[in-house]
């Protein structure tokens, strides 16, 4: 019997929602507040800062009254809006594709925090850059929108989960690994960044904030990818195994073996590359995750 006519290694029904609730409700509520500010816009189109509606003016992220005036909220409300239809759905397409992966291992308000921390880090550092001179093309009466710090958090989580699996961009149509993804759009932030300090009149280089709000999203999500106990153990942390004294082995195996954390944690990471199988096929699993099922189908026989 082959691997993929074992009962636990078929993909899942198609009933199972593909997306998770966090993810579409992110999704959701970036589509529907950049409608209701477009439609009050006064031309009724995007075109720019100027021609923004009540709720882009009110939420978007300002150094000078997030910062030094208070309004601390603006570090979470502008990660919501977006400047026009190419931003919204360049932030939409890398939510849909990147945070379902990252949700099922976080868990859904782990997922949630994880989001939020990895936006607001991307005000935080804009403002740095901006306070020591970094950004010429930026003052503190800037506007900053976007959900980008957040993608920024999502990708580099993924890359940190899975640095091998594969991914086909749209524009250009090639083919890179999490890892070439995630160093080449920092590498990319850095250029931009550079490149507005030595050439700021440059038009190429005028997005030097955005820049900085990507490398602080990317930043964050490092951080707590690499210390994922400051937002507590995600669903996917693979645990010590626990044993009580009562299931010691005494002269051989016993019958029943108590259901341990790590079986319980093996489970879900089973499902999970189930579940990525169905969405993505057989070749976007890892030798890890492969090696995982392995050891899966070895229990079951």
């Amino acid at each position: 019997m082959g691997f993929q006519d074992r009962e636990y290694a078929r993909p899942a029904p198609a009933a199972m929602p593909r997306v998770p609730v966090v993810t579409k409700w992110l999704l959701i509520l970036n589509i529907g507040i950049f409608l209701l500010d477009l439609f009050q816009r006064p031309e009724g189109m995007p075109g720019g800062v100027l021609s923004w509606g009540p709720l882009n003016r009110w939420g978007c992220f300002v150094f000078e009254t997030s910062v030094m005036q208070g309004r601390i909220w603006e570090f979470l409300t502008f990660q919501f809006l977006h400047n026009d239809f190419g931003h919204l759905a360049f932030n939409s397409i890398g939510i849909f594709f990147f945070a379902p992966f990252v949700e099922r291992w976080w868990g859904a308000r782990r997922f949630l925090a994880y989001y939020l921390l990895c936006g607001a880090a991307g005000g935080v550092f804009y403002s740095l850059l901006l306070m020591v001179g970094l950004l010429p093309n930026s003052d503190a009466g800037t506007p900053l929108v976007g959900a980008s710090a957040g993608v920024f958090g999502l990708i580099f989580a993924v890359y940190r989960l899975a640095p091998a699996v594969q991914v086909r961009l749209l524009i250009p149509p090639i083919t890179l690994t999490m890892r070439q993804l995630a160093l080449a759009l920092a590498a990319l932030a850095v250029l931009v960044i550079v490149g507005g300090l030595v050439f700021p009149s440059a038009r190429i280089f005028w997005n030097s904030g955005g820049e900085a709000g990507h490398l602080g999203g990317a930043l964050m999500g490092l951080l707590l990818m690499s210390f994922p106990g400051l937002l507590g153990k995600p669903t996917g942390f693979r645990g010590k195994v626990v044993r009580d004294a009562r299931f010691v082995r005494r002269g051989g195996p016993p019958k029943l073996r108590p259901r341990t954390r790590v079986d319980l944690d093996q489970e879900s990471e089973v499902d999970r590359i189930l579940q990525k199988i169905s969405e993505h096929g057989l070749d976007s699993v890892t030798d890890e995750e492969r090696r995982t099922l392995e050891d899966a189908s070895r229990r079951k026989q």
